[in-house]
């Protein structure tokens, strides 16, 4: 995952600036949306890595291992693996 660490980074940076817009009174318009046209291509970019490794990892694993993978990441014998509306995992 260490693909996803300067990413992360860049988010928080991204989310910094965008915070001192505010704070310092100086958003506009433009700025505001070209600051969150920025911090959508970082969380787009972010979660595609993210999920790049999980893939990875479910690539090399045995069945048994991805059921324990599952287990171990909280979602229960049956639920199987998912990236739905809780996915920061």
């Amino acid at each position: 995952m260490s693909a996803s660490v300067p990413l992360g980074e860049r988010l928080i940076a991204q989310e910094t600036d965008l915070d001192r817009l505010f704070a310092t009174k100086s958003v506009t318009q433009a700025s505001l949306q070209a600051a969150t046209t920025e911090i959508g291509a970082t969380q787009g970019a972010l979660r595609l890595a993210h999920l790049r490794y999980h893939l990875s990892i479910l690539e090399v694993l045995t069945p048994e291992q991805v059921r324990r993978y599952g287990e171990l990441r909280g979602y229960g014998a049956s639920a199987g693996h998912r990236h739905g509306p809780k996915g920061h995992h």
